[in-house]
């Protein structure tokens, strides 16, 4: 079954990957993308990655987690993780909601981010943790 964010379709079970294939993530999408945006804090601004959300049970390295690295920046509360080979950004577990992972949407099989119209803006410089 597929769920269409405008042209671009999403599995109910999503395959992704970083850009050599070291790590490889399987990740639940029965509601397709949820909450799609990009981020201007200091490492998304960076990273230029749009991210959705899934809750913490609906991602799962399913290869390569000897060649994911965490990174951890400001608060240290955030989780943010990147394949040590090829430098892909992946997925993070957020600061404003543990619960969750955000992932790249680009790491998606068969999906390409800019595909997908009006991604919101999220005001990471702006955080409400720091508020």
């Amino acid at each position: 079954m597929l769920k269409k964010v405008g042209e671009v379709e999403i599995h109910l079970k999503h395959r992704a990957t970083c850009h050599c294939g070291m790590v490889e993530l399987e990740l639940d999408l029965p509601d397709g993308l949820v909450d799609p945006k990009r981020c201007n804090c200091s490492i998304c601004a960076r990273k230029g990655a749009v991210m959705a959300y899934v809750p913490l049970s609906g991602l799962r390295v399913v290869k390569g987690s000897e060649h994911l690295k965490l990174y951890q920046f400001n608060t240290g509360v955030a989780k943010h993780y990147f394949c040590s080979n090829c430098g892909i950004y992946t997925h993070h577990q957020t600061r404003s909601n543990p619960n969750v992972y955000g992932f790249n949407v680009g790491c998606l099989a068969g999906v390409n981010p800019h595909d997908i119209d009006n991604v919101p803006f999220s005001d990471g410089i702006n955080h409400e943790s720091d508020l």
